[in-house]
């Protein structure tokens, strides 16, 4: 009997160590004041005070250079659109995608081509947290192969397709998201830095 219940006590304890439950006999950990904390930099005990998170250090050079290419992006269509690429790209900026549809809107809407075409993909497409909207995406690209676009004639019959039909919109959604990041990657911007400020190629 005395076997028994000294294994049943032995018993308890295990399986109350394992599910975390602190028997009559065990002691507690003493509270400390520090606490182990995992970053990019590795595992290390620091003090329960410390700063875990710190935002990024504003760069006064980029802020003026944003700056002033917003100032242009208010008077030149080619300027909007380079803010659209960058925000979308994420290259000098933050990347954040309402910005990008606001610039590449506000580009389109003055009859640039190429954000006219980008929108239409966009819109087709759907981006991040935006879902499709063919019918937004028929109307930017019809704008875009009207100006002879090429890429915008041959997307304009998936678009029409996709706005009558969901299981269309799927699939043109597929066949597309294959080539998704390539186009805005690899077209370059109107206007560029230099050393008196931004001027246009």
């Amino acid at each position: 009997m005395k076997t028994t219940t000294a294994c049943l006590i032995g018993l308890s304890a295990l399986l109350g160590a394992a599910l975390g439950v602190q028997t009559a006999t065990a002691q507690t950990a003493p509270r400390t004041d520090t606490v182990r904390i995992c970053d990019s930099s590795g595992c290390s005990d620091r003090p329960r005070d410390s700063a875990t998170f710190q935002g990024a250090a504003s760069d006064p050079e980029a802020e003026r250079r944003l700056a002033e290419l917003t100032a242009l992006g208010e008077q030149d269509p080619r300027a909007a659109y380079d803010l659209g690429l960058r925000f979308l790209r994420g290259d000098g900026v933050e990347r954040n995608s309402y910005q990008a549809l606001q610039w590449m809107r506000k580009a389109g809407d003055a009859g640039h081509v190429e954000a006219q075409y980008a929108l239409g993909r966009i819109y087709l497409m759907g981006f991040e947290e935006m879902g499709p909207d063919p019918a937004e995406a028929e109307r930017w690209l019809t704008m875009a192969a009207g100006k002879g676009h090429k890429d915008a004639r041959q997307l304009l019959p998936e678009a029409a397709a996709a706005k009558k039909d969901e299981r269309q919109l799927y699939q043109v959604r597929e066949a597309q998201r294959k080539s998704w990041g390539v186009w805005y990657s690899s077209y370059p911007y109107y206007w560029t830095w230099g050393p008196r400020g931004w001027y246009a190629r």
